[in-house]
């Protein structure tokens, strides 16, 4: 039974390598349950198209000619509030890591994740998961545990962590078991205290002075 349009999860490929681009078309778009939208080249070309796309999920590399993945993100992440975004490289190193999270991105894999775990992983995200590579992840949460002189609370650490994660106010609101006012109180009272007034600017003060 063919799948429906419904039950398909859309996903464009932002890459400049050609290779590495065909073959993430392919295995998507041969895989039931998937639908490779549109690939690009680099950030400068894809901008305006995924806006109009609205994929699911952007797999995106960190290394592009002109505008590199970390800055795109920064740039289509207030227009696509409903897309996930998912680091796909063969940079590991912190401080790229954790500039990919600040900007929004929801997941981080290297370039040699096997390709049933990259499917994996696609679905991962648009179920509010956010799947990393794993020792990645253990990097993560080493670096987000809790700091004697942080100014944040026990609680307002958890909420950074999941915003650093990617997680909106409702998923934050539902791992958390809190309402989504209480959600929103304790994201004011985080900027309040770093003195700060987005997410990234949160996160990236919180990872530079290890507080989170």
């Amino acid at each position: 039974m063919a799948e429906t349009n419904k039950q398909m999860i859309t996903v464009a490929i932002v890459e400049d390598d050609e290779e590495i681009r065909n073959v993430l078309e392919i295995l998507i778009d041969r895989s039931p349950g998937f639908s490779c939208r549109q690939v690009f080249e680099n950030c400068e070309s894809a901008l305006e198209p995924i806006q109009k796309l609205q994929p699911d999920v952007v797999l995106m590399d960190v290394e592009l000619p002109g505008i590199d993945g970390i800055d795109g993100i920064l740039k289509l992440k207030d227009h696509l509030p409903e897309t996930d975004f998912i680091m796909l490289t063969i940079r590991d190193d912190d401080d790229t890591v954790f500039r990919s999270l600040a900007a929004g991105a929801t997941g981080y894999l290297l370039k040699d994740t096997p390709p049933a775990k990259l499917l994996s992983s696609i679905r991962e995200v648009t179920e509010g998961g956010s799947p990393m590579t794993p020792e990645i992840a253990r990097r993560v949460t080493e670096f987000f545990r809790p700091k004697p002189d942080s100014p944040l609370s026990e609680r307002e650490r958890e909420v950074l962590y999941l915003l650093c994660e990617g997680h909106n106010y409702q998923t934050v609101a539902n791992k958390l078991f809190i309402s989504g006012h209480t959600v929103r109180a304790h994201i004011k009272n985080i900027y309040r205290k770093l003195q700060v007034s987005s997410r990234a600017e949160a996160v990236a003060k919180a990872l530079k002075n290890k507080w989170a």
